[in-house]
């Protein structure tokens, strides 16, 4: 009963770009598509921080740190959240999660980035 599927995660070095996916299968699209998604992102050691939400007429917005390098979107058809991360530094490097704004569903695993040599 996997409700969020996050994916894209990798290894890159300083300076490249990954593209992460989230589907979420169990959310109906009426209710898919009005939501407010968000990435939120934990480093080891660290609490998660939320990093960009896309409402559902699309208005996005960014922590400071990761604006003007990343770009949220979305795909109602596909019930698919992105997020393209470019510039990457290693400080970027954690485990990226999606979900609801409000965090009312259950986590996926996240996917794992890594950005160093």
């Amino acid at each position: 009963q996997v409700h969020l599927v996050e994916s894209g995660g990798g290894l890159v070095q300083p300076g490249g770009s990954l593209l992460l996916s989230c589907r979420a299968p169990r959310m109906i699209t009426s209710v898919f598509n009005p939501a407010t998604m968000a990435w939120y992102r934990q480093a080891p050691g660290s609490q998660r921080e939320l990093v960009a939400t896309i409402s559902g007429s699309r208005d996005t917005n960014y922590a400071e740190s990761v604006k003007g390098r990343f770009t949220i979107s979305r795909d109602n058809a596909r019930k698919t959240v992105y997020l393209s991360m470019n510039s990457l530094k290693p400080e970027d490097t954690a485990v990226y999660y999606c979900n609801r704004r409000t965090q009312e569903l259950p986590w996926g695993q996240g996917t794992q980035v890594t950005v160093g040599q």
